[in-house]
């Protein structure tokens, strides 16, 4: 029995057994004698949550060598995937079929069915979150039995399962609405962050991405703006060789690394440092290949919480963000990630029915993050926030089921399909009960 622990170092268990299935098949047998050895059943992807959403006691299920894509239907754009690809590969392997997904976030390393299960988004007001582009799924209910469902067929446990958290079967296929490979033109620089919420509506809209990273004690930002290009457009450059290893890997990773090392154990350090920090950032603009801008590279490993509100409440949150850092002298290396999309209709997906703003405060992986995340969660509280299912929270069922409309309906699926709770653990307990 091995010790299983996330990419944070957050988060841990010990597995009575790992099973790593290949089709269909195999998972639903995984199912099948689980059930009949009494041990529950948890999938896990690549680690990339905070919470405790993938822990379990009983079998653990990788999904790594269920992987690749099943179909590609070029004209219509809709892809059939394993569910345990890594989005990084996924976006190599439609990138040679001259394909893309609309839109990503920022981290690649996560697998599809992971990503979709906890609410994966990127940025841009008209675009939902990864859960907007499914198609259709297949899913392995803890009976055994393999559904497929979309919009027409099995309604409900398409809605109920695109963010599902795990919580209604195991995801083996997905098909995606993707869009023919695209080029991006990125435009990053400085600003203040008054001045950026003043024309907030601007930034947001008059672009196809925008995204923000305010530096705590500052008034500083960095604003990103990215705008597609039409298919074939291939003017523009990318990002000199030098220019890449010296601002994101040497500056944005090794010397960040480094820094937060500092703070946490001098938080005095951290002002200046978070002042320096947003004054040194030079602006730079390149053109490139769509998930080469969306995702960055990502070494620095951290804790985070993040919530969407709606966008009319962000220079609220970031207004009493701010007077709660003074108030309260805690101390933040991490910049405040700020980013927005469009509403979709997933049932449990954060943008159910609704198009947010996204605020995500980290804190460096040493650091015990919870009076920062607890007063930030009393921020977001007073605004609606729905959090994300993969990031730091302490929200009950009672309290989500005032934030998301269609929980009793996800909770009578759940009744109909696990009532003897094989993929249950505590954090589904929390969230959806017992």
């Amino acid at each position: 029995m091995s010790t299983w622990t996330n990419w944070s170092g957050n988060q841990s268990c010990r597995p009575a057994r790992v099973a790593t299935p290949v089709g269909v098949d195999e998972v639903a047998q995984v199912m099948t004698d689980a059930a009949r050895d009494g041990m529950r059943v948890k999938p896990i992807g690549a680690g990339h949550s905070f919470t405790a959403i993938g822990l379990t006691d009983g079998v653990q299920v990788s999904l790594d060598a269920h992987s690749g894509l099943v179909a590609v239907d070029r004209a219509s754009g809709r892809v059939r995937v394993r569910s345990g690809t890594r989005l990084f590969d996924l976006n190599a392997l439609l990138d040679a079929q001259g394909l893309a997904m609309a839109n990503l976030g920022d981290i690649d390393r996560q697998s599809v069915a992971g990503a979709l299960s906890t609410g994966t988004h990127g940025t841009g007001a008209t675009l939902p979150g990864l859960a907007g582009l499914v198609e259709a799924l297949e899913i392995v209910t803890p009976d055994g039995r393999v559904r497929r469902c979309d919009r027409e067929q099995d309604p409900d446990l398409f809605h109920a399962a695109r963010v599902g958290l795990g919580a209604l079967g195991i995801v083996t296929e997905v098909t995606l609405a993707c869009v023919p490979a695209f080029r991006i033109e990125a435009r990053e620089e400085p600003a203040v962050l008054g001045a950026v919420l003043t024309d907030l509506d601007e930034h947001v809209d008059a672009h196809d991405h925008f995204e923000m990273f305010w530096f705590p004690h500052t008034d500083r930002v960095l604003t990103k703006h990215n705008r597609r290009l039409a298919p074939g457009d291939t003017s523009g450059s990318a990002l000199p060789r030098w220019r890449y290893l010296l601002d994101d890997q040497l500056l944005a990773n090794g010397l960040f690394e480094l820094s937060c090392r500092l703070a946490s154990r001098v938080p005095v350090t951290t002002l200046p440092i978070n002042a320096v920090a947003s004054r040194a950032l030079s602006a730079r603009t390149y053109t490139d290949r769509s998930h080469r801008v969306f995702a960055s590279p990502r070494t620095v490993r951290f804790t985070e919480s993040e919530y969407a509100v709606p966008r009319a409440a962000l220079p609220d949150v970031l207004r009493e963000l701010d007077r709660f850092l003074e108030r309260s002298g805690e101390r933040v290396a991490f910049p405040v990630e700020i980013r927005f999309a469009a509403p979709d209709d997933a049932w449990l997906s954060t943008g159910y029915e609704r198009a947010n703003a996204y605020v995500a405060v980290h804190h460096y992986r040493t650091v015990d993050p919870r009076r920062y995340f607890t007063g930030f969660e009393q921020i977001v509280a007073a605004h609606d926030g729905r959090p994300h299912w993969g990031k730091m929270h302490t929200l009950g069922v009672e309290r989500l089921r005032e934030l998301y409309p269609r929980l009793p309906d996800v909770l009578r699926l759940r009744d109909e399909l696990d009532p003897d709770r094989l993929l249950g653990n505590d954090y589904l307990t929390q969230v959806l009960g017992a």
